[in-house]
């Protein structure tokens, strides 16, 4: 299997797994919750037939990566994106985050700096801050949300990921266009989690603040989401970048559910390339 080994010492070293296809510039595809790098397959084919080399992750406790016991934080996953991008030596890369994953492209940014940046898109994104606080009301979680969905995944994982799941997709309005087999690939990727993965990362996306993050993603951005998300609403994530960073371009998709990328993949697809392209 393609690994990198971590190299940081924020949390337990451990190993990464990537896939890589295509030749030229460097396209990093970032994962969701709860899913793995394979999520992109619809995305892989285009950029590898378009003149790009695409390489796909597996976060930290997901997929085929390594699942340890703690290191699910934004500080951790920004060094092992950082790890990962010296190890495989990537320049000029366009990272492509989607939603927990446009934290990684945020704190990244932040910690690190855009040296080896090209471009960004956050898609479908947890990014500014979804947590309602005094000083940010237009959140779109509570802290007594965010734990009763951790109380809900520990309960009983497989169960509550197959409705989260059919929220992700907007299901009744994209089953016949998607089969049901989608929702049987969608359990093959959530289910080779770590449970204590899973669970922590819903502390991670719901209550960290990448408001000062943006600040520093300062090549070109992307934001990209659906106006009929139902698990990160437009209006509490994506609507809302563009006042911590003024720079970074909002495309709505109109109709498109959180899972844009399945449902939508032709008309995301030619989004993606588009702006890849600049």
């Amino acid at each position: 299997m393609p690994t990198i080994q971590t190299k940081h010492t924020l949390a337990p070293q451990t190993e990464l797994y990537y896939e890589t296809y295509g030749e030229g510039r460097p396209v990093v595809l970032i994962h969701g919750w709860p899913l793995s790098g394979r999520m992109w397959e619809a995305q892989i084919d285009a950029l590898r037939h378009g003149g790009y080399r695409v390489v796909t992750y597996d976060r930290r406790g997901f997929g085929q990566s390594g699942k340890t016991a703690t290191g699910y934080d934004y500080e951790t996953f920004a060094h092992d994106l950082n790890d990962l991008l010296e190890s495989l030596n990537l320049n000029d890369v366009t990272l492509v985050g989607f939603s927990m994953g446009g934290g990684e492209v945020s704190r990244y940014a932040g910690l690190f700096g855009t040296q080896r940046l090209r471009s960004a898109m956050l898609v479908a994104s947890v990014a500014p801050y979804l947590l309602k606080t005094a000083d940010n009301p237009d959140g779109g979680l509570t802290q007594t949300e965010v734990e009763t969905m951790v109380e809900q995944v520990a309960k009983n994982r497989p169960q509550f990921l197959a409705g989260f799941t059919q929220k992700f997709l907007n299901w009744r309005e994209h089953k016949g266009k998607l089969g049901d087999e989608f929702l049987d690939f969608a359990a093959s990727l959530y289910l080779q989690a770590s449970p204590v993965a899973t669970q922590e990362c819903v502390r991670a996306f719901g209550m960290t603040d990448f408001r000062a993050d943006l600040a520093k993603l300062t090549v070109p951005t992307l934001v990209v989401h659906g106006d009929k998300d139902q698990i990160v609403p437009l209006e509490a994530s994506g609507q809302r970048v563009s006042q911590y960073q003024p720079g970074a371009e909002l495309h709505v998709m109109k109709g498109a559910p959180h899972g844009l990328n399945a449902t939508h993949a032709e008309d995301f697809n030619k989004i993606l390339l588009d702006f890849v392209a600049r």
